[in-house]
């Protein structure tokens, strides 16, 4: 039997079909690009937007005309670049303390290469390639101060402490070292009031404290590791593909010697005893 439809229910049924394709184009406006319920990979891509620092000397800073540059942008550039995407195609845009999570998930950028350590919660919320890097928290002191060796050599040093940074409480909590905390805005503040002798010692991770040490004449890092940091480059929540390949492109960048190039470049003059080997990798979910 043949259905009548009444002018009424036509235009009624036009206007819902209308505000469906609306609903639907304003969804996609907004949300990741996913292919078979996947998210977008990194791999395949003609341009890439690059979360990183842009204050960390040695690993992501700004010089004098405000281009990007250390170790961090170089390892982002080589992993781009293996990816198939050149240079001139890579973006680069600071993330601040805040993270990399949502600016992966809205799509505002595609990785990110920071020195924020791979954990459990940060697992649930992006997908982590690498390490790129596995660091240690060590200890920056001045040239020639031969009094502090180990973290245990703490005990009783003016000690500089930075506002939201775990590596104060591991000193003083985990290690039980009584210290004498000196508070400091930042570690660069720390690293210029340690070579003016307003502080005995800073302590935090290797590769930031071989960055300052590069930076900060009369100041060197102790080679006293005792924490693993694994610093790993994050990725939309999901895409595997993207880990693997990446994984693959950081095996050979140590394999081949660039990754040894790269942090010989930016730390070989810091004291800290480089490593030449791939770190062990997390794995990809």
């Amino acid at each position: 039997m043949r259905t009548v439809h009444s002018a009424r229910t036509r235009v009624a049924t036009a206007a819902l079909a209308g505000l469906s394709v609306v609903s639907l184009a304003a969804a996609l406006a907004v949300a990741p690009l996913v292919y078979g319920g996947e998210p977008e990979s990194v791999t395949g891509r003609d341009e890439l937007v690059i979360g990183v620092d842009d204050g960390l000397p040695g690993l992501s800073a700004r010089t004098g005309d405000g281009t990007l540059e250390g170790f961090e942008i170089d390892v982002a550039t080589y992993v781009a670049g293996r990816l198939g995407v050149a240079p001139a195609d890579v973006t680069f845009r600071p993330i601040r303390s805040d993270g990399p999570e949502d600016a992966l998930r809205d799509g505002t950028i595609d990785m990110a290469v920071t020195t924020r350590p791979v954990t459990a919660e940060r697992r649930d919320r992006v997908t982590f390639a690498g390490p790129y890097y596995l660091a240690h928290q060590d200890i920056l002191v001045r040239q020639g101060d031969r009094s502090i060796e180990t973290v245990r050599d703490l005990r009783g040093k003016r000690v500089c402490k930075v506002p939201g940074s775990g590596s104060w409480e591991v000193v003083a909590g985990e290690r039980e070292v009584a210290a004498a905390p000196v508070p400091m805005a930042s570690y660069g503040d720390c690293a210029e009031a340690l070579a003016a002798g307003r502080v005995d010692a800073v302590t935090t991770d290797d590769l930031v404290l071989a960055g300052l040490a590069t930076a900060v004449p009369g100041t060197t890092v102790v080679n006293a590791s005792f924490t693993d940091v694994k610093y790993g480059i994050a990725l939309r929540k999901g895409d595997r593909e993207g880990c693997l390949a990446v994984n693959r492109v950081l095996t050979g960048m140590y394999q081949n010697g660039a990754a040894a190039t790269m942090l010989d470049q930016w730390f070989g003059t810091s004291g800290l005893d480089l490593p030449a080997t791939v770190p062990q990798f997390e794995g990809c979910p």
